[in-house]
């Protein structure tokens, strides 16, 4: 993007204002057809977990930010190309999906999108094709003459996803090879069948979604765009979406809200007013002012922060209830009911259960490896009170109203009940 470049469309001044633009095909372009209101776009979301992460919340937003700035959101399951496997950013080939696994997963994933976007027949409301609708009817000698032929091998080889795995001597499977050339076709059927013009995507996609711009052009489709976000990382380097305890869902099934509010009061200092922009859809003002507290009152910007990304994801009244827990647990002092629980039969809790394995089965830590070395470091407490012997046991004794509290450090918490 040139130093001059001043876009004229709500959509593009939004996107660049909070930090969502990384790389543009045409700029210009772009933003004469969202000033137009002519702005058709897709991101695709593969089917490979029964929920999204935090690290989806990029793309979901920038189709959210499309949406209210007068363009039409198309998220794309990728029922088709999961079972394909996207190579990018992996060192190994992904686990193969069974039809079954892959459609429970689009279940799964589907939830979250009604909370960031409207859908029906209207002009901008969104639509949720599957990539499986067309990928699976093909015949493969006809998509090799009429699609394959626009490939070339010499391009594909210098692709980085395709480049990494052979630097490091990594098995690149001819399916995964194959991944690039249907993302490129799914681009050329949904602007052939809904008018789609422009892919979004993280920085990693880039390669895959000007391919897909090239066999466009080739095959006779209009103009076609690409926009891409930068890949996140916190600032101390740590990949968006993963903590110690593993993966930050987006689904309550499968993170509670209490723990996905606590992912966003950890954030650190200097990531508040990134996240501001990205993940809240507060006013710029507003987060402005926030942005130039520091001290002990940037601890009230992170607040915010988790109520309101929370909000997004499980509704008001859900991240009220989780920011009134947390003060009750840490300014009270007291245990909140509604911290996340764990249920653990009675007979085995009578008969003992290891403090490393408890601790594992709360999900506050990974391995009883980690737990280990959290003992070692004074960070695990049972009933407020640090762990010093990692042999140690729970058992009825420890339970108080009920409940034993299991803690990591001093903002993680999950109570162990008896059942």
């Amino acid at each position: 993007m040139s130093a001059d470049f001043r876009p004229k469309s709500d959509f593009l001044a939004t996107l660049i204002e909070r930090g969502f633009v990384h790389q543009c095909s045409d700029y210009e372009g772009l933003d004469a057809k969202a000033k137009a209101g002519e702005l058709i776009a897709y991101i695709g979301f593969d089917c490979t977990a029964s929920s999204l992460h935090v690290g989806s919340l990029l793309p979901i937003m920038m189709l959210h930010w499309l949406q209210k700035t007068g363009g039409k959101p198309v998220p794309l399951m990728g029922g088709g190309t999961t079972r394909v496997g996207d190579p990018s950013g992996k060192d190994e080939s992904r686990k193969m999906l069974t039809i079954e696994q892959i459609d429970a997963n689009k279940d799964g994933i589907k939830q979250v999108f009604s909370k960031f976007l409207t859908f029906g027949p209207g002009k901008t409301d969104a639509i949720m094709p599957d990539n499986a609708e067309w990928l699976t009817a093909l015949n493969y000698i006809e998509f090799l003459r009429e699609v394959g032929r626009h490939f070339s091998v010499n391009r594909m080889l210098s692709m980085d996803s395709v480049k990494m795995r052979l630097e490091r001597d990594q098995e690149l499977s001819f399916i995964e090879f194959n991944y690039m050339c249907l993302q490129a076709y799914d681009f050329v059927e949904l602007n052939k069948r809904y008018g789609c013009i422009l892919q979004m995507g993280g920085s990693d996609q880039w390669g895959n979604i000007v391919t897909g711009i090239d066999l466009g052009r080739r095959m006779g489709t209009p103009q076609l765009y690409a926009l891409t976000a930068p890949l996140l990382t916190t600032s101390s380097g740590a990949k968006m979406g993963k903590t110690a305890a593993g993966a930050v869902w987006l689904n309550a099934d499968m993170l509670p809200v209490y723990d996905y509010w606590q992912y966003w009061r950890n954030t650190e200092d200097a990531d508040v007013g990134r996240f501001l922009r990205l993940f809240t859809v507060m006013p710029m003002d507003e987060i402005r002012r926030l942005e130039q507290l520091g001290g002990a009152e940037i601890n009230e910007a992170k607040k915010i922060l988790a109520t309101e990304a929370t909000a997004l994801v499980h509704g008001r009244e859900a991240a009220a209830q989780a920011s009134e827990t947390a003060r009750k647990t840490f300014e009270e002092g007291i245990t909140a009911d509604t911290l996340p629980s764990v249920m653990i039969p009675a007979a085995e809790l009578a008969a003992g259960v290891g403090v490393l394995s408890a601790f594992v089965r709360a999900g506050l830590v990974a391995s009883t490896g980690e737990a280990r070395r959290q003992v070692k470091g004074g960070g695990l407490r049972v009933n407020d009170v640090a762990v010093s012997d990692e042999r140690a046991s729970l058992s009825t004794a420890q339970l108080v109203d009920g409940v034993i509290k299991l803690s990591m450090g001093k903002k993680k918490h999950v109570l162990l009940r008896s059942e």
